[in-house]
């Protein structure tokens, strides 16, 4: 397939989301509603039916998450390190760092690693894809709340943040999905068929709300730690993820290019929010919600050449 052919649908739904709000046919209410029923609604039917549909035993491979996750977790302490060395002077400490640890390393793995993918390479990897999503918030947020907890008087509370995780609509309904899956639960033609229909819209409107949402934020002063972050997080890390997947645990090449597809994901927006949660570094870090989401394009592409 060609590149353009896989990157061509996906930019042209973000940049219709971004044109029709920044013109003023969409206000913030409007896409804050499509946004409740894209990620509350359609994105958890569409992942419960396909983690249904999806066969586990070939979608669970240690191997696979390794591959994902000690790249990350290297990127996390390279970023953290960057911001305690050439972060602003008043932004060295635990918290910020570990903030701008984050951006760096969270992938938007829904709204635009699922649909690259799908793209490329169809639905055959998409209980794996599943497999890396589940853990991946819960893994990156936690070691982000634990480290800023050190310099906040409030500390970290594991109870809130496991019940966060629980309830979040990604994890909640791809772990129902493995439930019903081991159990070979059947939902029935017309449930199946009800599901089907709310599921179709998700990753076109999921990727219409992301072109919305860039239209709100802006590249503000902090652009040079921005920059730095968007590299780290579509270079550097999926770089770390191709070593990882294709040379040290000789994956099959399927598997490579999903991994490496999903690391190349810009950052995800939920970052930003921790960021505005913690109150460090929300300019640097919706900056590079931008900066990233825009620089992807190339990232996708210069990968997907590389690896078909």
């Amino acid at each position: 397939m060609a590149i353009v052919n896989i990157i061509f649908p996906i930019m042209f739904m973000v940049t219709l989301g971004y044109g029709l709000t920044r013109v003023g046919f969409f206000s913030k209410e409007h896409i804050a509603g499509i946004s409740k029923f894209t990620f509350y609604v359609s994105i958890p039917a569409f992942l419960f039916t396909n983690m249904l549909a999806a066969p586990l035993a070939q979608s669970i491979d240690p191997y696979s998450l390794l591959a994902f996750y000690i790249p990350v977790l290297l990127v996390f302490v390279i970023g953290y390190q960057i911001n305690r060395y050439i972060g602003p002077i008043t932004q060295r400490n635990s918290d910020a760092s570990a903030i701008y640890a984050l951006g760096c390393s969270y992938s938007n793995t829904v709204i635009v690693g699922l649909p690259v993918i799908t793209a490329a390479l169809g639905k055959a990897m998409i209980g794996s894809i599943f497999m890396i999503i589940t853990f991946h918030s819960a893994f990156l947020f936690a070691l982000t709340f634990v480290l800023a907890a050190r310099s906040q008087q409030q500390g970290f509370s594991w109870r809130n943040f496991s019940r966060s995780m629980v309830l979040n609509p990604v994890v909640l309904s791809i772990s129902l999905g493995i439930i019903a899956n081991g159990l070979t639960i059947k939902l029935g033609e017309q449930l199946d068929d009800g599901l089907a229909l709310l599921a179709k819209p998700a990753l076109a409107c999921a990727l219409f709300v992301l072109g919305a949402n860039l239209s709100f934020y802006r590249i503000g002063d902090n652009w040079r730690l921005a920059l730095i972050a968007s590299g780290l997080k579509i270079l550097l890390l999926p770089a770390l993820v191709y070593v990882m997947a294709a040379i040290v645990c000789q994956l099959p090449a399927q598997n490579t290019m999903m991994l490496v597809l999903l690391s190349a994901s810009p950052l995800g927006v939920n970052a930003y929010l921790i960021a505005t949660e913690v109150k460090q570094h929300q300019a640097t870090l919706g900056s590079t919600v931008v900066l990233s989401t825009l620089l992807s394009v190339l990232s996708f592409s210069l990968w997907l050449t590389w690896l078909t």
